[in-house]
């Protein structure tokens, strides 16, 4: 099942498109990922700039393929991503944080990841990790480096609270591979720069392929070369109410992260960035909040 982006702009400070994928009408989580967004590459000036901003029930994990972003959060981190580096925020009860790209870098490029946190631990205590050092691979006609979790054979150091995988994959011109997959996963393929076809299906630039639970491998074949982030997960069994930047279990759950993000709640503190700035929480919606699983790709 192939899903369409969205466009979508960034902030209300400047017009950087996002191309969003996840969630989509029917597929809202592929194991516990539960929102991507591609943006660039784009030479654009100030191409991120995100003034602080909260996040409960999630963490959230940041890829670059092009430029350096700068993150400041309510912990006291501050840390500047590189390509090839993972930014890793858990979220858990409360964290605030915000971007900035640096003008040491002429291009952006990357992907912005939410994944689900489990019912087990989402009220945890936030954490920030950055990992500079991730594990890389050759296999001949292909190569990439491991964000998260488990692949050929190696072993992420990133902390995470489900089955997890998050890979940059490389296909070289003129190949057709066969990608190992967990027969228990089900996967997500965004398609960053280049040509690929999947199991003989072309996949759009910016589109994401759904790959369901069943498959121990996958067919790829690039004419010219292609970039792609896979993901993939144990199906996420807990229904969430996910709504701006919280994810929740009740309606009255969001109402509650809401007010305490626009009341400066202690869970919310303050921190100094070179934004300055603050984005309210938007209005809710006239419409009662309800918790939501999956549905069917057959319902498309």
């Amino acid at each position: 099942m192939i899903l369409a982006p969205r466009i979508v702009k960034l902030t209300t400070r400047n017009g950087i498109d996002i191309q969003r994928t996840l969630p989509h009408r029917y597929i809202r989580t592929i194991g516990a990922w539960c929102f991507v967004d591609h943006y660039g590459p784009t030479d654009q000036e100030n191409a991120m700039s995100v003034a602080a901003h909260p996040h409960v029930g999630l963490q959230t994990v940041s890829w670059l393929f092009k430029g350096e972003v700068e993150h400041r959060d309510s912990l006291g981190s501050v840390q500047i991503i590189k390509p090839g580096e993972l930014n890793l925020m858990t979220a858990g009860n409360g964290v605030a944080h915000s971007e900035l790209s640096l003008r040491s870098a002429a291009v952006m490029h990357g992907v912005q990841l939410w994944t689900v946190l489990p019912n087990s631990v989402r009220e945890c205590a936030p954490m920030f990790d950055h990992y500079a050092q991730l594990p890389t691979f050759n296999a001949g006609k292909f190569s990439g480096k491991l964000i998260i979790g488990e692949f050929m054979g190696l072993q992420s150091p990133a902390r995470v609270f489900t089955e997890l995988v998050g890979v940059e994959l490389e296909i070289a011109p003129g190949s057709l591979v066969e990608i190992p997959l967990r027969s228990d996963f089900e996967y997500g393929a965004l398609l960053i720069s280049g040509d690929l076809a999947i199991n003989q299906e072309e996949l759009p630039l910016h589109h994401l392929d759904y790959m369901s639970a069943g498959s121990q491998s996958a067919h790829m074949s690039s004419t010219n070369g292609a970039k792609l982030v896979l993901l993939g997960g144990a199906p996420f069994q807990e229904e969430i109410v996910m709504w701006w930047n919280f994810i929740g279990r009740s309606h009255e759950e969001i109402v509650e992260m809401r007010t305490d993000w626009n009341n400066r709640a202690n869970r919310f503190p303050d921190f100094d960035d070179q934004i300055h700035g603050r984005i309210p929480a938007p209005p809710l919606p006239n419409v009662h909040l309800n918790p939501r699983g999956n549905i069917s790709p057959a319902a498309n």
